[in-house]
Parts: structure tokens; C-alpha cells; sequence
């Protein structure tokens, strides 16, 4: 499957806000965004200009898209299986989008970034309920139990990101067990409880694929 290998933070640079891409260095003053790094792009400030309503749009989707490290099509897909679903299209995007496996395993703080997390499900290190699954947009269910294989449990990078639910626990949604590295889907997320989207509308993204 094709992806994305160019420098993450050019991405977060590109759309002036945080995506959290790269797990701690994101919170540190290393940080593109917090040391206000230019948008990539020769000559760039001479061509902004005021924004159109398709502009404001497309990069609104963007940064959804490039949040959970998903090229075009996949995001595209994912789309239109929230339009077919009942209630808000926006809202059940989210929670599709949510309940991603590399997402979840990203919530329940086995790995420090999505990118990570989506590394350590193709690599075969993730399990739900009792069988390795290496598809990173695998679709969790409700009470779907996922844990880490015997090797995993040993990598140091799973032990440094642990140290974040120390510090500020899991979603609302979820359930884990920090001590047997093991962690349950309790509900479907709702839009309100994904905090860290605050600043995402994802109205204009419906508003961009219903064109």
C-alpha cells in the first residue's frame, strides 16, 4: 500500500497547526510549529492570498487526512461509508476514523504516534481478541479486546510510550490495562469526547466531498 515517507513535521509546517506526527517531539521546543517555521514553499508569502470557500475546505480535509497518517483514497473510501451510515455524516466519520486499529492502539498509548502505531499492527505485533491482525484500518468493534504479542511487550519503545497514560490516562472510551499491556473498546467514540479534534471542522469536509 502506498504512504507517505517525506519529513512529517513539512506536513504540520504546511497546514500551521499541530498534527502530533511524531509522538513526543511534537510537545518539546523542537517542535516546527512552536519554533513558527515558514510554510514550505519557494516564494510562498507572495502567492497567499485570501482563501476561497474550496480553499478553506480542502485544507480543512488535509489536515483530517494527514491527522491519521491516510492517503486520498483510503480517506476517500472512509468517507463514504460514513455518508451511508445514519445520523451526522461528520460525526460518524469521526468515530470511523476513531476505531482504526492503528488509532486505538495510538489511544491506548502503546505507541507514542499513529506512524508508530501503524508500524507495530504491520508488523504483526498487535492482537484482537486472541489473533494477529497486521491491517492498520482493521474496524474495531465494541468490547473487541486488543493487546500486545509477547515480543512487543519487551520493545523499549512501547515502555517509553506507556509513560503517557501515567500521566494523562486513555479516552473516555476505551480501557486498559497498563500492567498486562492489554486494552478494550468499551463504546463508540462520540464526537464531543475527541478533545485533541477541537479544532477540526469536519462539516467542511462534508461539505467538500458532497460537491
Amino acid at each position: 500500500m502506498a504512504r507517505y515517507t517525506g519529513p512529517q513535521c513539512r506536513l504540520c509546517r504546511a497546514e500551521g497547526s499541530k498534527l502530533f506526527l511524531k509522538g513526543e517531539r511534537c510537545f518539546s521546543d523542537h517542535c516546527a510549529v512552536t519554533r513558527k517555521r515558514p510554510a514550505p514553499g519557494k516564494g510562498l508569502r507572495s502567492r497567499q492570498g485570501k482563501r476561497t470557500d474550496y480553499g478553506v475546505q480542502l485544507r480543512e480535509k488535509q489536515k483530517m487526512k494527514r491527522i491519521y497518517c491516510m492517503l486520498e483514497k483510503q480517506f476517500k473510501i472512509t468517507f463514504q461509508k460514513a455518508a451511508g451510515m445514519p445520523g451526522r455524516t461528520g460525526d460518524s466519520l469521526i468515530a470511523l476514523l476513531e476505531k482504526r486499529l492503528d488509532n486505538i492502539v495510538y489511544r491506548m498509548r502503546f505507541a507514542s504516534s499513529r506512524k508508530q502505531a501503524r508500524q507495530l499492527v504491520s508488523h504483526g505485533h498487535i492482537l484482537v481478541n486472541g489473533k494477529r491482525v497486521t491491517i492498520p484500518s482493521y474496524q474495531l468493534r465494541v468490547d473487541d479486546k486488543v493487546e500486545l504479542g509477547e515480543k512487543a511487550k519487551k520493545l523499549l519503545s512501547v515502555k517509553e510510550s506507556m509513560k503517557e497514560y501515567t500521566r494523562s490516562g486513555v479516552a473516555p472510551w476505551l480501557e486498559v490495562n497498563p500492567d498486562a499491556l492489554v486494552g478494550f473498546l468499551r463504546a463508540v467514540p462520540r464526537r464531543n469526547d475527541v478533545t485533541d479534534l477541537a479544532d477540526i471542522k469536519e462539516q467542511l469536509v462534508v461539505e467538500l466531498y458532497s460537491k
